[in-house]
């Protein structure tokens, strides 16, 4: 049973690390398609846009490579942890999993927020 929720949890953090990688490289393509579309502005409103837009790009870009890193180490610490068979600790795993759950959801929001606004952005110039 252990090792079915060992598997589980891995599973579901090796889904959570492909999301993210796969969110990076939109981010990484989204940078490039901002100074295209910055090249051709002058209009002094739209370059703060730009900024902003430059800005989150980088934030999110670490807090994409920040989750990353606290997934693996997650990971490492529950098949350690669950590997001792301590009914405590594998409470514990579940409830920092549980949490690593939520930041997950969070992110994917902000990211999928700021992936439409900056499409409508895209469309106004």
């Amino acid at each position: 049973m252990v090792t079915a929720d060992v598997a589980q949890l891995s599973r579901e953090c090796n889904t959570w690390r492909e999301a993210l990688r796969s969110q990076r490289e939109d981010l990484a393509h989204m940078k490039g398609e901002l100074q295209k579309a910055a090249a051709h502005l002058i209009n002094k409103e739209a370059l703060k846009e730009v900024e902003h837009y430059q800005n989150q790009f980088h934030i999110q870009l670490i807090n994409i490579h920040d989750l990353k890193q606290n997934i693996k180490s997650h990971e490492k610490i529950a098949s350690v942890q669950i590997g001792n068979d301590d009914t405590r600790t594998f409470d514990e795993v579940v409830s920092d999993h549980e949490k690593l759950s939520e930041e997950f959801q969070d992110l994917s929001q902000t990211l999928n927020d700021l992936k439409t606004d900056f499409h409508h952005f895209l469309e106004r110039t």
